[in-house]
C-alpha cells in the first residue's frame, strides 16, 4: 500500500510540476517582447458587458464598432475560454514608439437600433477590455446625467468617440498603457434617431525608466496598499486568536474531562464492581459500528480527498507566482488539469476504506465516487450555459471546448479513478478498531433538539466561518468584481486556519456526542466539518444583495450556481477533514482504556 501510494504521489507530483512549467512557459513568451522602433504590437479586443455583472460580457463587436471586414480572432488556449474571453485584433494601430495625431477609424451613421444598443450599453455601465502587449486596459462607454443615478428614466447619454492611449516604454520594452476618454468628443444618444458618429484614437509614447519586471507591480499593490494589508492582517490575528482560544478551551476542558473518566474506568479490584460503565466508556461496543450508506461516505471521503489534494496543489502554484494578475485563464487551466490528474486519489481513497469497512462492489463506489461533485457540477453547467447561449455572451462555452473538457474526462479522469479504485481495492488493509463491535446495536437515548444533528452542524460551522469571513470579502470582490487579489501567502495562513479550527470543533462536538452515549458518530462528524460550507453560501446571499450591484438573471444565476458548487466542494473537503480528526480522536480514546 505505502509502495503504492509513494509511486501514486511522485507521478502526480512530476505531472503538477510539467503543468507549472507549461504555464510558466507560456505566460512567460506572452508577454516577454522586445520591439524596435516602428514594429506592430500584439493588440487585441476582448469584451464589454456591464461594470457591475462580472458574468455576463459580450463580444467587443457585438456592439456597433467600427468592425472591418475580416474580423481576425486570436488562438485561445483551455483556460481563455473558460474564463470568457474572446479576444480579436483591436481595429487600432499602434506601433512601437510611433505617436499618433488624432486619426480616424471610421465614419458611420449609426441607426436607430445601434443607436438604442449604444444608449443601453452606457446606461448599464458598459466597460470594454482590451489587451495590448498583454497588458490589460480598460476603459467606459460613455457617461449619462440624471438626477436619480438609481433610475436613469430621462437621461442625457452620451458616447465617447475619440480615444487616446498613453503607452509608457522603457527601452525596447513596453511598460504600461492607459486610455483617457476626450469628454468634449461625445455624441447625444439620447433620442431615437440616426447619428453620425467619427470614432478617433491617439497616441502617445513617453518613456519611462520603470524596469519591465515591474511593470505588473501596479496590480500586485492594489491588494497589498497599506489600508488593505492591516486588514488582511487583522483578519488573520482574528482567526489565529479563535484558534488559540479553541484550542485552550478543548484541551482544557477535554484532558479534565478525559482525566476524569480514565479514572474512573480504571480496573481498581475493589471500586470495578461498585462502578458502573457511563458516557462514551458504555458505548465501546458500538462507537466503531459501520456508518448507514457507507458507500456514499466513502465516496464522499474519497472526493473530498481529492478536493482537499486539489486546493493544496492550487496554493502551491499561487504561491510560486504562476497566477500572477491578469494571466488569462492560468487559473481555470490548473483547475481542469489538476482535478483531472487527481480523481486517482478520490479512487483510491473511497474504495480503500469502502473494504475496510466491508464493502464488496467497488464498481459501484467509484461510479458513486466519480459523480458524486462532477455530476451537480455537470447538471449546473448545463443550466448556466444554456442560459449563456440564451444571452448570447461569451461565458457560454463553444461546442469544440466542451468536446475537448469531454476528451478530458473520458480519456484521463475516468481511468485514473478506476487505477486509483483497483489500488484501493488491492491495498487490503483491515479498519483496526480497537473495540469489539457488538453484535446488536445499543439503543441511543432520547436527545434534547441541542444536540441534534442540524444545532451540532450549526455550531460546527460558525467559528471555522467567523475565522475566514474577513477575507472572503476580498475573495468574493475579486471573483465576482473588478478587484485584484494576489497576497495568496495571507490566503494559505487562512485556509491552515480554517482546516485546524474545523478538526477541533468536530473533535470537541464528537466527544460530546459519544458522551451521551450516541454512537452514531460517523456521519455526524462529516456533516459538522462539512458545515462550513452551508454557511459560506449564506455569506453568498448576504453578499448578492448587501455588498455588491449585480442584477439580471443571468447575473443570478451564475452567481449562485457556480456558487453552490463551490459550497459543494467546501462542504466535502471540510467533512472529510472532520472526519479523519473525530477518527484519530475517537481511537486515541478507545485505545487507552481495557475494551472486554
Amino acid at each position: 500500500m505505502s509502495v503504492c501510494m509513494g509511486k501514486s504521489t511522485a507521478c502526480l507530483f512530476g505531472a503538477i510540476v510539467i503543468l507549472w512549467c507549461c504555464i510558466s512557459h507560456v505566460t512567460s513568451d506572452a508577454s516577454d517582447h522586445r520591439y524596435n522602433k516602428g514594429d506592430s504590437v500584439p493588440f487585441y479586443a476582448n469584451k464589454v458587458g456591464p461594470f457591475h455583472n462580472p458574468s455576463e460580457t459580450y463580444k467587443y463587436f457585438d456592439l456597433p464598432f467600427c468592425s472591418p471586414a475580416n474580423v481576425q480572432e486570436k488562438k485561445e488556449d483551455l483556460g481563455e475560454v473558460l474564463n470568457g474571453d474572446r479576444l480579436v485584433v483591436a481595429p487600432y494601430k499602434l506601433d512601437f514608439q510611433i505617436d499618433r495625431e488624432p486619426e480616424s477609424i471610421c465614419k458611420k451613421r449609426l441607426t436607430i437600433k445601434e443607436v438604442a444598443q449604444f444608449r443601453h450599453a452606457v446606461l448599464k455601465d458598459y466597460f470594454y477590455q482590451m489587451y495590448y502587449d498583454d497588458l490589460p486596459i480598460w476603459g467606459f462607454l460613455g457617461k449619462f446625467d440624471s438626477e436619480d443615478k438609481d433610475d436613469p428614466t430621462g437621461a442625457t447619454v452620451h458616447l465617447f468617440t475619440h480615444v487616446h492611449f498613453e503607452i509608457l516604454y522603457n527601452n525596447d520594452r513596453i511598460i504600461d498603457v492607459f486610455i483617457r476618454n476626450d469628454p468634449r468628443a461625445v455624441v447625444d444618444l439620447t433620442q431615437n434617431r440616426e447619428v453620425e458618429v467619427d470614432f478617433i484614437y491617439s497616441a502617445k509614447w513617453i518613456e519611462t525608466d520603470t524596469p519591465f519586471e515591474k511593470r505588473l507591480e501596479k496590480y500586485s499593490q492594489t491588494s497589498s496598499l497599506s489600508h488593505n494589508l492591516e486588514i488582511h492582517w487583522f483578519s488573520v490575528i482574528n482567526s489565529c486568536v479563535t484558534v488559540l482560544l479553541l484550542t485552550g478551551f478543548l484541551a482544557i476542558i477535554l484532558m479534565r474531562v478525559l482525566k476524569n473518566d480514565f479514572v474512573k474506568f480504571t480496573p481498581d479490584e475493589e471500586a470495578v464492581d461498585d462502578q458502573e460503565e457511563s458516557g462514551w466508556k458504555y458505548i465501546h461496543g458500538d462507537v466503531f459500528r459501520y456508518p448507514r450508506f457507507k458507500s456514499l461516505f466513502a465516496a464522499a471521503l474519497g472526493t473530498g480527498t481529492q478536493l482537499f489534494t486539489l486546493a493544496i496543489f492550487i496554493f502551491m502554484l499561487a504561491l510560486v507566482g504562476v497566477f500572477y494578475p491578469y494571466n488569462r485563464g492560468s487559473l481555470f487551466t490548473a483547475l481542469v488539469i489538476i482535478y483531472a490528474l487527481t480523481s486517482g486519489i478520490a479512487g483510491y481513497y473511497a474504495t480503500s476504506f469502502y473494504y475496510m469497512v466491508e464493502g464488496k462492489n467497488w464498481v459501484k463506489i467509484l461510479v458513486l465516487t466519480g459523480s458524486l461533485f462532477s455530476g451537480p457540477l455537470f447538471f449546473t453547467f448545463c443550466f448556466l450555459n444554456t442560459v449563456a447561449l440564451a444571452y448570447n455572451t461569451t461565458a457560454a462555452l463553444p461546442f469544440g471546448t466542451i468536446v475537448v473538457i469531454f476528451l478530458i474526462w473520458t480519456l484521463v479522469t475516468s481511468p485514473l479513478l478506476v487505477l486509483g479504485g483497483i489500488a484501493g481495492k488491492n491495498s487490503q488493509s483491515g479498519f483496526q478498531a480497537p473495540c469489539r463491535t457488538n453484535k446488536y446495536p445499543r439503543e441511543i437515548p432520547q436527545l434534547p433538539w441541542y444536540r441534534t444533528t442540524l444545532s451540532q452542524m450549526a455550531m460546527a460551522g460558525f467559528l471555522p466561518f467567523s475565522a475566514i469571513y474577513i477575507e472572503l470579502y476580498y475573495i468574493f470582490a475579486s471573483v465576482w468584481g473588478h478587484q485584484i487579489y494576489t497576497i495568496y501567502s495571507i490566503l494559505f495562513i487562512v485556509f491552515i486556519i480554517l482546516l485546524i479550527v474545523t478538526a477541533f470543533v468536530t473533535v470537541a462536538l464528537t466527544y460530546f456526542q459519544l458522551a451521551t452515549e450516541d454512537h452514531e458518530w460517523w456521519w455526524r462528524s462529516f456533516l459538522c466539518g462539512g458545515s462550513t460550507g452551508l454557511f459560506i453560501y449564506g455569506y453568498c446571499l448576504y453578499y448578492y444583495y448587501a455588498r455588491s450591484d449585480m442584477s439580471g438573471f443571468m447575473q443570478t444565476s451564475f452567481f449562485f450556481g457556480y456558487m453552490a458548487c463551490i459550497c459543494y466542494g467546501f462542504f466535502l473537503m471540510l467533512g472529510t477533514v472532520g472526519f479523519r480528526a473525530a477518527l484519530i480522536f475517537v481511537r486515541h480514546i478507545y485505545h487507552s482504556i481495557k475494551c472486554e
